[in-house]
Parts: C-alpha cells; structure tokens; sequence
C-alpha cells in the first residue's frame, strides 16, 4: 500500500502522497479521474433551493461553522489580542486535528498550529495535485464582496499523521478593530460532500461568470483551481441545451445537449433547464455508475441560472453524496473472466476455421454477438479485418486510433498480445452504442493463428466492467516483464498516465526491497522515499507485508485497510504484488483493488 503520506516537516510541507493506491487520478482521473460523469438517469426528484441551501446534512460541518463563526466573532470584537486564544492548547479553539487558523490578506499565517507555517508567508503553498491552498482560501472569502465566507477542498496531511485526507476547510472575512482584514477558518478531514459545498461552487461559478462573462470558462477547466474537487466540477449550458462547458468532456462542449437521454431515457438537460426557469434553481437526482463500477449510483446536480452578457445560462454542479444509494442490477452483467473465456472460445474457432468463422460471429443472439459484447479482429499491424458490429468500418488501420484522454487504444491492443502469453487486456474510454458520453470499457485481446498460419488479434469489450482481479494481475503481471527486460529504463512507461498501466482508479507501482518507492504514477513526489514503517488504518505494517510475500513466494494478494475515494470509513483494498529480477537488481511491483462490501 502506498497511497499514504509520510508526514511533511518545515518547507516539505507541500509534498504530499495520493490518498489510496488504487486511486489516481480523480479522479482526470484522477481524473480522471476520474472523473465523474454528467449523464445520468433523472429520477424525477427535484427539490428547490432556498434558505435551506445553507442548511448542512452532517454534526460534524455544523460545528466546524459555528467554531469558525464564534472565531471570527472574537475577532470582530477583540482584535489582534484573539489570536493569543486561539493558540492555546487544548481550548476550544486548538483540539488534535480541528483548529483555527487567521491568515492576512497577503497570504500571511498569523495562527497555525505547525510552527513551520506560523509567521511566515505561504502563498504559494500547493497540495499534491498542484491546488493552491492559501490562494484557494484567500479566494473563498475575498472573491465576491457580497459573500464574505465559503469553503474551498484540498489534500492535506492529518496532523502528526501518515494519511492523506482530502480536507474542506471554511474560512470568513473579518474586520478587526484596528481595521484590518483577516480571514479566520478552520478545515476537516471529511470525503463526505455536503449539498451546502455544492450550492458555494456553483454560486462562485456564476459570480466569476457574470462578472467575466466567457472568460471565467478556463477556470472551470483548471484542475488546480477551486472548481474541481473530489468528484465535483462546473458545467454550463446555454438555454437552448448547447453545452458550454463540461470539464471532463471538452470535446463536447459546443454541442447541442438538449436531447440527451440518461439510461431511462429521461431527457436530463431538459429537466435542469425546466428547473431554472420556472424555480430559478434546484436540485435534479440522477444515477451514473462510477469508474470501475457496473452498477449505477445516485449522483446530485445544483443547477441555477446566471446572467452572461445578455443571455441567460444554465451553471451546475454535481457530486455523488454520502450514503448515495446505489441502482439495482437488473440485468446480469458478463464478469472479467467470462469474457476471457468467450475470447479463448472464439480464437480456438478461429484457429481452426480461420475468416470461415466470421458469418458465425455476426449472429446477434448468438453466443458471439449479445447486445454490445462482440468480437473484432486485426491484423498485426492493426487492420481491422472483421467487426461485428460495424462491418462499414472494416479495412481500416485501428493503429492511431486513440480515445478521449489520449490514450493510444490501437497500439496498446497491438502490444497487449506482444508479452509470452499473447494476451491481456486494455482500459479505455469509449462511447457506448446510442450514447454520446463515453465511459470506462475493459476490452481482452488474444493473438490467435489462422490455418493460414498468419497470425491475427481477436478481442472483446464490456462497458463499465466492474474491477477485477484478472485485471489487475495482468496489468502487474506485464508491467513485471517489462520491469524484467529493461529495469529502471521502463519506469517513464509506468508512470504515463495515458498508457496501459494507469487506468480507472489504479496504477502500478514499484518498490525497492529496502522499501523505497521508486514509481507512484499518482504522487512522484514519493518516490526515492523510504516508505518501510508505512501502516493501513488498522495498524498492519503492509509495506514489510508486500515485500516480504513476494520475496517468499514470488508473487502474492493481500489485504489492507485504507479510505476508499469519496467516503470517509475504512474499505478493503487487494493489493497484488510480483517479484521482479533485472540483472543485478529486484523490484517489487504491484497495483490494488478495492473491493465492494
């Protein structure tokens, strides 16, 4: 396990690690991230917003505001001579991971805990995905003069700690008597998304809109700035349903959305723009399924209106909430292996009856071809010499092909068969049949040989394949070969994040055996750290665990305890670990799973 932090010192502070090994991205993401999707199904529950947008669903936020309230207060009242209370130890204000901090305008720490940070100017202070955190809560309450106070999200490690969290913080603009200005707040360790925090992006959104019109829209992109956080990220439409912004989706942006249909075939753009015009704002509940994931959860979008020069536009948020209940699985859905068995079926077929095979691949119903699980095959130089179900698209060269990260889907399928196996799978984003946002497809490949004797690719895909641990044995199982064949010189292949060995919410990483991570795709600012005293949430020493498995036994699965991204409560993780020789040296490669409970 290596989605933790060895806690920072002094000027270090700004390096952080990745919260879960599993996660990169977010979400892109990672993201991607992952990255969570707009498209959903609307469930017809809408709710208008009004004074109860400023209500919060947990204890917890509550108190974090009042504590920053009561602060401020003391502030407004006593001056300067408050921060004297707020150092004190053990008080109300000072108590383990909850405390005030009092910055100045400039970016100045005037109160905080870490003597490093105390009295210096931090302005520049970044987290581990480049957000910066005292301009982010600078922003928060100086951006809009009619709303002095908001909450800005950021990783930051949990005070003598090793964990990572993701942390809300909610700051207020206050004048002293002296009059100067400071800005007073206080954060949490919360992956819980409150409505609350939802409704500040979005009201931010349309204040830097209607003050810079199109010109705010790179801000909404800007993976560093205060618009994208967690799962959360700005989109705007126009009142005709053309989409102006959708982060995750740029090559969308300039479309006509209007009839977009979620998978109950409710038209959702027309919902939220319904919903804007006749209450102004509100809330819309919609199901998407998340990466990684088959079955859908309940996502929840804030659409209100702003005004862009002389139009009217639509700017919205939406988060997968706390406790977001989950879609039932209506229909069976093919496993990883299941689809590497009906592969090895059709290229043993194939084997045999060579292009013969191919009017019996077409058959829909049949076992070959069910709704979107089909098969293609290539050539070795990446002709698509067959595909079920778009035969206007064989005779083309599929090696260039690429998806919407950018990552090279024709080439990555090309060298998937090139290991001693001759097969493995691929990760990418691709649109599904009938719908224009793409998702998560898991797509296995096999080299097979005609009677011919030339040699062919055959493969099949599924949509949002739930994760699995074929695929991440095998994704472990081909980074340790080419580990094996060029040591350290495969290390830049490992960290792409467009490649094969970074997809959905995980990654490859490598270890020395003396504990030194040597490749984190999601924090390279961990590598060359030794990471040996390393424990899960439950104490097990897993670093030690991992290396010793798989100096033993050559590879191995185990189990930990870490945050799963988007939920504040321990969840199981498989962590899969191989041992690599190159020459002279040993590796430890490895990437995980969470698993669903």
């Amino acid at each position: 396990m290596k989605n933790m932090l060895i806690s920072p010192k002094g000027e270090g502070k700004e390096n952080f690690m990745f919260a879960q090994r599993a996660s990169s991205i977010s979400n892109l993401v990672s993201l991607i991230v992952a990255l969570a999707l707009l498209p959903g199904c609307f469930n017809g529950k809408v709710q208008t917003v009004a004074k109860s947008e400023q209500s919060y669903q947990h204890e917890e936020t509550r108190e974090l505001v009042a504590l920053v309230t009561d602060a401020a207060e003391l502030v407004r009242s006593k001056g300067e001579t408050a921060f004297s209370d707020f150092r004190v130890s053990g008080s109300r204000w000072r108590q383990g991971e909850r405390y005030i901090f009092v910055l100045d305008p400039q970016g100045g720490m005037l109160v905080h805990p870490d003597p490093a940070l105390e009295g210096k100017n931090r302005l520049d202070l970044k987290d581990i995905n480049g957000k910066p955190i005292i301009r982010g809560l600078l922003d928060a309450a100086m951006t809009i003069p009619s709303k002095p106070e908001g909450w800005y999200h950021y990783e930051w490690p949990v005070p003598d700690g090793l964990l990572p969290r993701w942390k809300s913080s909610y700051v207020q603009l206050v004048t002293a008597p002296s009059g100067n200005s400071y800005i007073v707040g206080s954060g949490m360790y919360n992956d819980r998304m409150e409505r609350t925090f939802v409704v500040d992006a979005v009201k931010n959104a349309v204040g830097q809109i209607e003050k810079h019109g199109a010109a705010a829209f790179p801000l909404f992109h800007d993976r560093t700035g205060p618009f994208i956080a967690k799962d959360e990220y700005i989109f705007v439409f126009d009142m005709n349903g053309v989409n102006l912004i959708l982060p995750p989706f740029p090559n969308l942006e300039g479309r006509n959305l209007l009839d977009l249909k979620d998978t109950q075939g409710k038209q959702l753009i027309r919902k939220m723009l319904e919903l804007v015009q006749t209450s102004g704002s509100g809330w819309v509940d919609y199901m998407w399924p998340k990466p990684g994931e088959s079955v859908s959860t309940q996502k929840s979008a804030y659409v209100t209106k702003a005004k862009m020069g002389d139009q009217w536009v639509l700017v919205g948020s939406g988060v997968y909430l706390a406790d977001a209940p989950k879609a039932v699985l209506v229909a069976r859905t093919m496993t990883a292996p299941e689809l590497m068995t009906l592969v090895h079926d059709g290229a043993a077929v194939l084997k045999k009856r060579g292009q013969k095979a191919y009017p019996e691949f077409r058959k829909q119903g049949s076992k070959w071809f069910r709704d979107d699980t089909y098969f293609f095959v290539w050539t070795m130089d990446g002709t698509r010499v067959f595909h079920a179900a778009n035969p206007a698209g064989e005779g083309q060269n599929m090696r260039g092909m690429k998806d919407i990260l950018g990552r090279p889907i024709g080439q990555m399928i090309l060298d998937a068969v090139k290991n001693p196996s001759g097969e493995g799978w691929i990760h990418y984003m691709y649109t599904e049949p009938g719908n224009i946002f793409p998702t998560w497809k898991s797509t296995f490949v096999k080299r097979v040989t005609f009677p011919s004797g030339k040699s062919y690719i055959i493969g099949c895909g599924i949509y949002n394949m739930q994760m699995d641990k074929a695929f991440i044995e095998d994704v472990v199982n081909r980074a340790s070969t080419l580990v094996a064949e060029r040591g350290k010189e495969a290390f830049g292949q490992l960290r792409d994040k467009t490649g094969p060995f970074v997809f959905m919410d995980t990654y490859v990483f490598v270890t020395a055996p003396d504990g030194t991570e040597l490749v984190n795709p999601a924090q390279p600012s961990l590598e060359g750290r030794n990471l040996i005293d390393l424990k899960d949430l439950k104490g097990k020493a897993v670093i030690q665990d991992e290396i010793a498995a798989a100096m033993k036994d050559g590879s191995a699965w185990l189990d930990l305890y870490w945050y799963k991204p988007g939920q504040n409560t321990p969840s199981r993780k498989l962590t899969f670990v191989r041992k690599v020789q190159s020459g002279e040296d040993t590796y430890i490669v490895g990437s995980g799973l969470y698993l669903e409970e």
